[in-house]
């Protein structure tokens, strides 16, 4: 989630960058690049092609640099674009995507999104951890398309509703009422381990 201190420096470095400073991209991929890549990583279940598109993105922030409106926040214009590639990108493959964030890191080792909380101590305590992050990470796979997108913008990327809705090109109140029906969806899916 972003803070008034860093909406102020993404705002310092867009003017920067239309102002011919073309440096002033490595500071904005500095600052926003793993989440980029994450939000596409979850949208799209694949690294490389959400390393494909996290790339494109900053190629499109830097092709479109004239087009930011000064007083607009530049994350939420960041994860617009993303989410636009995201959606062409699905649209391309041509089927419901099988999204899976359980695809391991080839540095880590570890899948995406995947966190083991303290109390894990136990092996089994882990195991039961590592199946709950798996079924949930399926079932948020299982959802539409509109409603993954809400689910992994508010839920996964702590985006406001607000800001969501900015990003999805919707209202707030369409981004709430799918999260509604994600989440009475997910409880359906989850009844296990609720």
């Amino acid at each position: 989630m972003s803070d008034p201190e860093t909406d102020a420096l993404d705002r310092a470095d867009m003017a920067r960058l239309c102002s011919g400073y073309d440096t002033a991209l490595n500071d904005l991929m500095e600052r926003h690049a793993a989440p980029v890549f994450h939000f596409l990583c979850r949208m799209l279940g694949s690294e490389d092609d959400a390393n494909d598109l996290a790339q494109e993105t900053f190629v499109r922030v830097f092709r479109s640099r004239d087009s930011f409106r000064a007083d607009a926040k530049f994350s939420t214009w960041l994860f617009t674009i993303a989410a636009n590639l995201a959606r062409s990108q699905l649209r391309w493959r041509g089927h419901r995507p099988n999204v899976s964030l359980d695809a391991e890191s080839e540095t880590t080792g570890q899948s995406l999104g995947e966190s083991l909380p303290s109390d894990a101590q136990t092996p089994e305590g882990e195991m039961t951890v590592r199946e709950r992050a798996a079924a949930v990470r399926h079932a948020v796979a299982q959802l539409p398309d509109d409603m993954r997108e809400a689910i992994v913008l508010c839920e996964l990327e702590d985006k406001a509703v607000a800001e969501a809705a900015a990003i999805l090109e919707t209202t707030p109140k369409a981004v709430e009422s799918r999260l509604y029906r994600a989440r009475q969806l997910l409880r359906q899916r989850l009844a296990k381990w609720l």
